[in-house]
């Protein structure tokens, strides 16, 4: 049973939940540091030179808006997400829950972040793995098939920590919740 503080009767929750709660923040922040810092990684260095039709054409990511939204995003949220653990730990003295709601307010702004980047990076991908007939854009993952496959990689790897952030978002909606207004 909780019990409650004398100066402003708010509940605490019993130690074991509160310690669960503050590991489970930490490590899925860390795992969502590291994937998006791996997705940004991959995606940073995929490159590819290959002659088609005759002529040497490179693929890169900085040639795609898109692609270069997609890094430099996975890197905001993976340097937004190393500062939210500094929250986090201090987040694990705070009683007020008005605090939490911040917290939640940080996850769901950066899964919104983390999902117009995957999304993008996912229809750009799509258009370069299938092309586009009724555009005339032609497929050219097959010319770039290690370019294609690491910007896959990177997609897939930011997917799952999209998912982790969600996740975070619940937990933290969760905690934010027993706010008295």
């Amino acid at each position: 049973m909780a019990t409650t503080t004398p100066e402003k009767s708010l509940p605490i929750p019993p130690l074991k939940t509160h310690k669960l709660f503050f590991l489970s923040q930490i490590s899925l922040r860390l795992f969502a540091a590291a994937a998006t810092l791996a997705a940004a990684w991959i995606m940073l260095t995929a490159k590819q030179s290959s002659v088609v039709f005759g002529i040497q054409v490179d693929a890169r990511y900085s040639y795609s808006p898109t692609f270069k939204f997609f890094a430099y995003t996975n890197l905001i949220v993976c340097a937004l997400t190393i500062l939210s653990l500094f929250f986090a730990y201090i987040g694990n003295k705070a009683v007020d829950p008005a605090y939490h709601f911040y917290i939640f307010l940080h996850d769901l702004m950066v899964t919104m972040l983390l999902m117009a980047a995957c999304a993008a990076a996912t229809a750009v991908g799509y258009v370069g793995k299938y092309g586009n007939s009724h555009a005339g854009w032609v497929a050219i993952c097959g010319y770039f098939g290690k370019f294609c496959h690491k910007a896959t990689a990177a997609s897939s790897i930011s997917y799952l920590a999209l998912v982790v952030y969600l996740i975070l978002t619940v937990l933290s909606a969760n905690k934010a919740r027993h706010i008295v207004v």
